[in-house]
């Protein structure tokens, strides 16, 4: 299929041309291009009645312009039957490239990180800094002297964390250091790039370092996602210390801690927690902590969207849009299940999320029958 530029795309007469994001709703959902209609490419791949029917009904003398997620599956669909006939074009860069297009003007980044600082200050002061702030001083997770790896993956709540502790810094109420850390696990072009432009953008000055975790998980077959994040763990841990670190900050937020309380008690049948902050038990002198701790998913979403900012969902080696596998090494699906559960028994019960997360910090010893403590297991027998 030809390809069109992301220029010549931009300078088109509205109206000449019909754009279609042919990516799953998991992607969908992280944002489109404005005025595109979604149609699952896999649906018109296996054919799908309905959705070969809405392609047809775009008027023949309009173009068909499709875009995936970084323009490579696009350039293929010159055999698709529903097309046959018809002047189609694959937008070079996809998604991405179109989002990357628009942080390239300096005026015009200098305006997106205006306002997302600003939304930090004033629109979402309350649902954003705030907690943040008190994470930090409930938690113990700054201390004076502190020289800290902020650990971005490219997604939105590493990136909203990287904003969050400038801010906390700008008030200069203790001294301590900042790194904001990347990691290329092995990265394909497109997805570095993302994560290099809305730094750029933001204005974090990240730095860059490469591992080739992706490569060493492609022959695992059992537990990938799990084995990729426990290597990606230690990769920071390692780099985060070499660069005279005492702490790495990993962006995990309200709705994961309570998530993954769940989950363990679900699907792993135990009650562990995701602590705000722990020691390494393998690299000596370094803390891991979670500043995102006390806010919610929800806000971290609006803040998002409220700049229009795009970020990664996952960049996977093996898909490059992943949506089976979480930081934590958990399968999305079932972390997915836990969320739509959680929100599901909130519909009724609001204050259901909250318990669960109290539930942490109100644990009654008197009434547990057994428990491990330095990975040694007990039974309320033994003081019985």
């Amino acid at each position: 299929m030809k390809e069109i530029s992301i220029d010549e795309f931009s300078r088109m007469e509205e109206g000449s041309y019909e754009l279609v994001d042919v990516r799953d709703e998991g992607l969908t959902a992280y944002g489109m291009i404005p005025g595109a209609m979604h149609i699952d490419l896999e649906d018109l791949i296996d054919g799908n009645s309905e959705k070969v029917e809405a392609i047809e009904a775009v008027p023949k003398e309009k173009k068909l312009i499709l875009y995936c997620e970084v323009g490579r599956r696009t350039r293929d669909l010159d055999d698709l039957a529903c097309l046959q006939g018809r002047d189609c074009y694959s937008l070079e860069g996809g998604y991405m490239g179109y989002i990357r297009s628009g942080l390239a003007d300096e005026k015009a980044r200098e305006e997106k990180q205006h306002k997302a600082e600003e939304s930090i200050r004033h629109k979402y002061h309350r649902e954003l800094f705030s907690p943040f702030a008190r994470a930090c001083k409930k938690y113990q997770l700054i201390s004076e002297g502190d020289h800290i790896a902020v650990c971005i993956s490219g997604g939105k709540d590493s990136t909203l964390m990287a904003k969050l502790f400038q801010e906390i810094q700008r008030h200069k109420k203790m001294h301590f250091d900042l790194t904001f850390l990347v990691m290329d696990p092995g990265y394909n072009k497109a997805n570095r790039e993302l994560i290099e432009s809305n730094a750029k953008a933001l204005g974090i000055p990240i730095t860059i370092f490469e591992s080739d975790i992706f490569d060493s998980v492609d022959h695992i077959e059992k537990s990938p996602c799990y084995i990729c994040a426990r290597m990606r763990r230690g990769y920071l841990y390692r780099a985060a210390k070499d660069l005279g670190c005492n702490k790495i900050a990993l962006g995990h937020h309200y709705d994961d801690v309570i998530e993954t309380v769940l989950m363990g008690m679900l699907y792993a049948g135990q009650f562990q927690t995701m602590m705000p902050k722990l020691h390494s038990a393998h690299f000596e002198g370094m803390e891991l902590i979670r500043p995102l701790y006390l806010i919610r998913e929800k806000d971290i979403c609006a803040w998002r969207d409220y700049n229009d900012l795009h970020f990664l969902q996952c960049a996977c080696h093996f898909t490059d849009t992943c949506t089976t596998c979480h930081t934590d090494g958990t399968t999305s699906s079932k972390r997915l299940e836990t969320k739509q559960l959680i929100a599901s028994l909130c519909k009724d019960e609001p204050q259901i999320a909250a318990n669960i997360f109290k539930s942490m910090e109100n644990v009654n010893l008197d009434t547990v029958i057994g428990y491990k403590k330095n990975g040694v297991r007990h039974s309320f027998l033994e003081k019985y």
